[in-house]
């Protein structure tokens, strides 16, 4: 089994829709730090299972600097984002978000 790991830092903003008072119903915003974990028994033509690059463009491309609310359909939390993340890149099998020093999140298929 090969494995490829890209870790990347994002910055964007995001507003949670809670039904409970939350200060994060409020517009602000984080630095993220994604790591991607993909996974295939087999390379593709050019040696590889994903380009690190690749990674780099979705999820940097997709989310960096942007409102997150406005690039995803569902409530953009951390979970939430894992998950998206992980749909988006080819050969994904987990993905771990750190919201701020002691939140982590984890998504595997």
């Amino acid at each position: 089994m090969y494995r490829v790991i890209k870790r990347m830092e994002i910055s964007g903003a995001h507003r949670l829709n809670l039904p409970y008072e939350s200060k994060c119903s409020g517009l602000h915003g984080h630095n993220w730090i994604i790591t991607v974990y993909c996974q295939s028994e087999t390379l593709d033509e050019n040696g590889m299972v994903v380009d690190f690059s690749h990674i780099k463009e979705i999820v940097k491309g997709k989310l960096d600097h942007k409102f997150l609310n406005d690039v995803m359909d569902a409530n953009p939390t951390a979970e939430n984002m894992a998950r998206w993340i992980c749909e988006q890149v080819p050969h994904c099998y987990k993905v771990q978000i750190q919201e701020s020093e002691g939140n982590l999140v984890e998504y595997e298929v």
